[in-house]
């Protein structure tokens, strides 16, 4: 039988692939569409398995957070390619996660995944599975916080696409949050305050200290002195209460706060593919290797 333009438009707006694949897989089961479907679904998904395996260290960072606030959920979502990430089909992916984890709560990634998508029938694996399959790239919903405040408010902050914070309050406001995760996106601190240093790194820091400050032949007691106020100064620029506010530097984020009535009791900040090693590909190299292999 012939497969006629009606079919085959069907087809691509039903699944999103190419004119060609459509018609092709439309011969193989004699025009019928949801058998075609069926076909492209198992075919797509062997794909997205070899893809799978493939180095993912662009993407985006989502934040969403409830409408009355005290719920709330930031997401670093990953492509290959930063042409990708910029697509609506991978935003769009990206966005609904987003969603669900606030809806569902997920304790992890594997169950994240495993779970139903906002939305959808599907589980977030599932899809994730079938945009590899259409866009023809390695997709990864690497990591996520999710907050939910029993206290405050948990608000936060996106600086474009590429780095996030999400900040849980206990009194102050939207505002308020915004501000402090904006602070937290610019200036990176390590924890909320001194009490949330570790011992080992404080011991280690002062060891550090300690054999700077003994090569200037000064008598112990001073050497001592020298080793607090480094320490002092060490953990001013780590901690968040610590730190000059950004928009204000005569005030530190511990002043803010007490002026506001708040407390941060947690934050997170995602930036897209820290800690990823990305491979460097050289594009003459390899058209060179592809003419000699020609």
């Amino acid at each position: 039988m012939g497969i006629t333009a009606a079919q085959v438009k069907e087809l691509r707006e039903r699944t999103g692939s190419g004119m060609m694949e459509c018609k092709k897989m439309l011969v193989e089961t004699g025009g019928d569409i949801d058998a075609a479907i069926e076909m492209m679904r198992k075919s797509g998904m062997a794909k997205a398995d070899k893809k799978a395996g493939r180095v993912a260290a662009e993407g985006i960072i989502v934040f969403r957070t409830s409408e009355d606030g005290k719920s709330g959920a930031i997401v670093e979502v990953n492509s290959e390619t930063d042409f990708v990430a910029k697509g609506d089909g991978f935003t769009g992916f990206a966005d609904q996660v987003a969603d669900t984890i606030v809806a569902s709560r997920p304790a992890d990634i594997e169950a994240l995944l495993a779970g139903a998508m906002v939305g959808s029938e599907a589980s977030v694996n599932e899809t994730r599975l079938a945009l590899i399959a259409k866009i023809g790239e390695n997709i990864n919903v690497r990591r996520f916080a999710n907050y939910n405040s029993d206290v405050g408010i948990v608000g936060g902050y996106l600086h474009g696409v590429r780095i996030g914070v999400i900040v849980e309050l206990e009194g102050g406001d939207a505002t308020l949050a915004r501000d402090v995760a904006m602070h937290i996106a610019a200036s990176k601190p390590l924890a909320v305050s001194a009490d949330d240093v570790s011992a080992d790194v404080l011991d280690k820091e002062k060891a550090i200290f300690s054999a700077q400050a003994a090569e200037s032949g000064k008598p112990p007691e001073i050497v001592e002195k020298m080793v607090g106020g480094r320490i002092r100064k060490y953990l001013a620029e780590i901690t968040l209460e610590g730190q000059s506010f950004v928009k204000d530097p005569d005030t530190t984020v511990g002043q803010l706060l007490e002026k506001n009535g708040a407390k941060v009791i947690r934050f997170e900040r995602l930036e897209v593919g820290e800690g990823i090693e990305k491979v460097e590909e050289d594009f003459a190299a390899e058209v060179m290797a592809q003419v000699k292999g020609s």
